[in-house]
């Protein structure tokens, strides 16, 4: 049965898209129209593209995929270094079909972001590349070329991720290739680095290493903006962070490394309260940072926002209620000198002999305070 010209059209449209995007490495914002629009625009950086246009260039890119795995020297052998004169007559140039694979399989995992096979092809891809040249014995000019494959990579997981498409953002098989990408990527810098990631300050590990957290945390803060309670965003962070955690040794390291981003973490949960999955993970940073000082403030700002705004929601006051059984919120429950100004509000949930717990106490201990009206008192001697 011939495939319908359309089908072509679209799969071209979106190839070229992504061949250009190889070029500049740039990150795309991709976003699916409603059918009165299209099937395809574009303005920039962004793309807007009509879920039929989309099932029409998937089927091709499918065909495409699916029919090299046929083709041993293309497929399996992801590398792409054979000499091309071995190409059989007829058949365009090994690169240019393993070029073709590539924009095959982002266009397939525009369409589905589970798609394992052409996932793993792509870590095949890189992995065979790593491998050619392994990074501790390659020179330079390799180096950057290994640099430059995995940030087009991670380019590629940004566009996936923080574009406004409904499953992508929320999809454990990009987060996890991501892992991956960083992992490969931290692996490659250790080796430039000569082995070890030290303080000195000619060596830049460290300093690397704060830059690319702060980085990945803004992506994951993005997909949890476009996809509320994104578990998997947040369970990446923590994955990357114990990763970057182990690297930097040392508890002062570990406690600059996640004390230089509670604060922006802090932020975005005030900016969406309602989200569990951000004080979860804002939990996870102040139990990784063994400092009293940072839990007590970061607790005491989370509280004085509740009580100002008038703040009901579970989400917000479950943080309040797990975050003060820490055994680094010492402050809190042990030096009655060094309580925070907030003491005449926590004190009554703080106790052992209390005869209500969880977040329920502490929203009904905001309730009593906003209906006695002694809120503006309360905070007036913080």
């Amino acid at each position: 049965m011939p495939t319908p010209p359309d089908n072509h059209t679209a799969y071209h449209d979106l190839s070229r898209i992504f061949s250009a995007r190889h070029q500049d490495n740039r990150v795309l914002e991709i976003e699916i129209l409603p059918p009165g629009l299209g099937p395809l625009l574009q303005d920039g950086n962004s793309i807007g593209i009509t879920k039929k246009h989309l099932v029409q260039a998937f089927v091709i890119a499918r065909r495409i995929f699916f029919g090299a795995s046929n083709k041993v020297s293309v497929f399996h052998n992801a590398c792409g270094y054979e000499d091309e004169c071995e190409t059989p007559q007829n058949e365009p140039p090994v690169q240019k079909q393993r070029e073709d694979l590539l924009n095959a399989t982002e266009i397939i995992l525009l369409f589905d972001c589970e798609h394992i096979t052409a996932c793993n092809w792509r870590k095949k891809r890189l992995t065979a590349l790593i491998q050619r040249h392994d990074p501790a014995d390659a020179d330079h000019t390799h180096r950057e070329m290994l640099a430059r494959e995995l940030d087009t990579e991670l380019s590629l997981m940004t566009t996936y991720l923080c574009s406004p498409l409904h499953r992508h953002t929320k999809s454990p098989t990009l987060w996890n290739h991501r892992l991956w990408v960083l992992t490969q990527m931290l692996g490659l810098r250790k080796a430039g680095l000569g082995g070890s990631f030290s303080q000195r300050e000619d060596n830049g590990g460290l300093a690397w290493i704060h830059e690319m957290i702060k980085k990945e945390l803004s992506l994951v803060l993005r997909s949890g903006e476009l996809h509320p309670r994104n578990y998997y965003a947040f369970n990446y962070a923590r994955q990357l962070l114990d990763i970057f955690l182990k690297i930097c040794g040392g508890t002062e390291d570990t406690a600059a490394l996640a004390g230089s981003v509670i604060h922006l973490v802090l932020d975005w949960c005030l900016a969406h309260p309602s989200d569990i999955s951000g004080w979860m993970f804002t939990l996870y940073l102040l139990d990784t940072v063994h400092d009293e000082q940072i839990h007590t403030d970061g607790i005491d700002r989370v509280l004085r926002f509740a009580v100002d705004v008038g703040w009901e929601g579970e989400s917000l006051w479950t943080f309040m209620d797990l975050a003060t059984q820490s055994p680094r919120a010492g402050a809190l429950t042990k030096d009655l000198q060094s309580r925070p100004p907030w003491d005449r509000f926590a004190a009554p949930l703080l106790s052992d002999d209390r005869p209500e717990k969880g977040w329920k106490a502490w929203l009904g201990r905001a309730r009593t305070v906003w209906l006695a009206g002694h809120m503006a008192d309360n905070w007036a001697d913080g």
